[in-house]
């Protein structure tokens, strides 16, 4: 299969297109620098040279691919509301390129919003929070309408492995080395969800192989490692204290941040294991942190 990949030289993207060409599949990868391009070139993939703000790139991706994975976001939280509406209008447009095909589109959400404080499940409908107003599976239920055959991917919030430097962990390492201690909030028992990004990148290939249309795919190795778990870890990896904040402090020690490291979502991944026969295999995120994999970066 020739596969549009979104994102395809990103932390995710990188691992999707890798899998891809292992298991004999073509990649045509989106770039939107000359650097993108060639690290595209060196794995073997081919390029297209535009972004996600670039609509005419991705009809001739969505065009000229059997399918495409759309792993690509733009991930600036100062414009996050602007961002999350840049990657609604991409998989709207790829979806009328798609429409009245059987060519598969798989779009990327995540799991953290989707029953907070409950364990959520693959059946659960995702709904749009206005502090985090990203409307992917939305785009894709609409995409589904004119006839697309559309899954979604949800990763967790913590999509680790080495080279993560933009994902949620890094995030609470670099506010921990700013600040001089590791913290949770209160006694750290909210808990998240995690995935190796090797891991992810094998769920995504069997979703575009194997996929059922419509269906909701939870890419959770770990369904709930608590707050306090994540901190400790954080903490004596840095050699630093760990310390419990009041939850009301929790905005002005994480700054925008405190919502997600304050997020409660353990999620089962029963279903997508049994139906696509997925069996994560690489290190857990406690063990990743514990090795360096995001001090020694």
């Amino acid at each position: 299969m020739r596969v549009f990949v979104t994102g395809a030289t990103g932390f995710v993207g990188t691992a999707v297109v890798q899998e891809l060409l292992a298991a004999g599949h073509q990649v045509l990868g989106l770039a939107r620098s000359e650097a993108s391009a060639q690290k595209l070139l060196q794995a073997g993939a081919e390029v297209l040279r535009g972004d996600l703000e670039d609509l005419e790139s991705l009809r001739a991706g969505a065009s000229r691919t059997d399918g495409v994975i759309h792993a690509g976001f733009i991930h600036d939280f100062t414009r996050f509301k602007e961002v999350c509406e840049v990657d609604k209008t991409a998989i709207e447009t790829m979806g009328q390129v798609l429409a009245g095909s059987n060519r598969p589109l798989i779009v990327t959400s995540g799991t953290a919003l989707v029953a907070p404080g409950k364990l959520a499940t693959e059946d659960m409908i995702s709904p749009v929070d206005p502090a985090w107003p990203r409307a992917s599976e939305q785009a894709a239920a609409a995409a589904a309408a004119l006839g697309v055959n559309t899954a979604i991917i949800r990763l967790s919030p913590s999509v680790h492995g080495e080279e993560d430097k933009h994902g949620f962990v890094p995030i609470l390492v670099n506010i921990a080395r700013e600040k001089g201690f590791s913290a949770c909030i209160g006694e750290g028992q909210n808990r998240w969800n995690a995935v190796h990004r090797l891991d992810a990148a094998h769920l995504y290939r069997l979703a575009l192989e194997n996929g059922e249309p419509g269906a909701r795919y939870h890419a959770v190795a770990e369904e709930a490692i608590p707050g306090k778990a994540i901190a400790e870890a954080i903490g004596q990896v840095m050699n630093i204290p760990v310390r419990s904040i009041a939850p009301e402090a929790a905005g002005e020690h994480f700054g925008w941040f405190a919502l997600m490291a304050a997020i409660d979502c353990p999620t089962s991944s029963t279903w997508t294991r049994e139906n696509l026969n997925w069996h994560p295999t690489h290190s857990t995120l406690l063990t990743d942190i514990a090795n360096g994999v995001y001090t020694q970066q």
